[in-house]
């Protein structure tokens, strides 16, 4: 019994760490513009949800959750620039699966996933417009 609870406290551990890191590689994406901003905090939110609740209060809390994250979790909602980071990061990552495979069926399962990611990004996600700054 004690073992299970050992067990359950390291998984912990270990999704609270995932968290932080990519927390932390999300934090970069805003600067850095190869790095998706938006999937990588979604993540972080993911292992927070899954490590603690306590560590999802607080990243909940963040200026960084509020700003890239809430109306995406809240109303199924991005700006067009979230948007087109996020498609064109993952084009470029299914470019390179593309480039690499030379069997037409799997490049033809490829251009599918594209094809339905920008439909399903352009149809079902609600674009929104970024407050003005004064």
């Amino acid at each position: 019994m004690q073992e299970v609870r050992a067990i359950k406290k390291l998984v912990n551990l270990l999704y609270i760490a995932l968290g932080f890191l990519f927390m932390g590689l999300g934090m970069l994406g805003i600067v850095l513009p190869v790095l998706p901003t938006t999937p990588l905090l979604l993540l972080a939110l993911f292992f927070f949800v899954k490590g603690s609740k306590r560590f999802e209060a607080w990243f909940r809390e963040t200026k960084v959750y509020k700003k890239y994250l809430q109306d995406f979790i809240r109303d199924n909602s991005m700006t067009v620039k979230q948007k087109v980071i996020l498609n064109l990061f993952a084009d470029s990552m299914i470019l390179i699966a593309f480039i690499m495979v030379d069997k037409a069926y799997v490049r033809a399962i490829l251009l599918a996933v594209v094809l339905y990611k920008w439909y399903y990004f352009i149809t079902k996600i609600k674009t929104i417009h970024p407050p003005e700054k004064n």
